[in-house]
């Protein structure tokens, strides 16, 4: 009884061990799919972080203010400061690229430091305008673009628009507009094309400057890519 327990024993060990090896076998197998299956996701994720900087351009835009200052009670005469702080993103840049939009006669006599514009075109809505820097830009270098311009008969409606697109990463956005002493707004807010949302400004929003024209404005920090940005008004 003994020799024939100590059999069954023995016989019951040898069928308990392939059962044991083809556990721990099918334990390395999901082990080993869960492994690929993570870096898979990490190099797909991965990816689409270097499209997204790369589609991001030349520079990201530390600074960003664009200013529109309303000549006439009748929006019939506007100057266009604009401002920004940028860092290059990659070696061996020669060219910098501004752009500008509206009604009427825009981008008249304009003007801008550093660099010299060379060049114009307009594939939409929007003129883009080519800015030579007569030098080289590589990668970690800092500019501060200051533009200038006139609108002529762009502003003449009860209801208007100013707005900026977001194209490249950008840190630091801000933008205003003056309004003549003799026609304050009566209403502001801040739009949003993408969403197609609009928020109503408050008086935090507005300041009355030492010669009584007012100023109207919004900022933000890290402002979404591919966005535009618009101050409308009535007044």
């Amino acid at each position: 009884m003994r020799i024939r327990g100590a059999r069954a024993a023995l016989c019951m060990a040898t069928d308990d061990q392939p059962r044991a090896r083809t556990n721990i076998d099918e334990l390395l197998a999901n082990l080993l799919y869960a492994v690929l299956e993570r870096l898979a996701r990490l190099w797909v994720a991965g990816r689409k972080a270097l499209r997204s900087f790369a589609a991001e351009g030349m520079y990201e835009v530390l600074e960003y203010e664009s200013t529109l200052e309303l000549c006439d009670k009748r929006g019939e005469h506007a100057r266009v400061h604009k401002r920004e702080k940028v860092r290059y993103l990659q070696d061996h840049i020669i060219a910098y690229q501004d752009q500008a939009w509206g009604d009427g006669e825009i981008l008249v006599n304009y003007r801008c430091s550093p660099g010299t514009p060379v060049d114009r075109y307009r594939p939409g809505k929007q003129t883009y305008i080519l800015i030579s820097l007569r030098e080289v830009k590589n990668t970690g270098d800092l500019d501060e673009f200051n533009m200038t311009w006139e609108m002529r008969r762009s502003f003449l409606r009860p209801k208007e628009l100013w707005a900026a697109a977001i194209n490249h990463r950008m840190q630091r956005f801000k933008i205003q507009v003056i309004f003549p002493r003799a026609r304050p707004p009566l209403r502001a807010s801040l739009t949003e094309e993408t969403t197609r949302k609009a928020y109503l400004l408050g008086p935090d929003a507005r300041i009355q400057l030492p010669d009584g024209r007012w100023l109207v404005f919004w900022e933000t920090s890290q402002p979404r890519l591919h966005e535009t940005y618009g101050l409308a008004w009535e007044w």
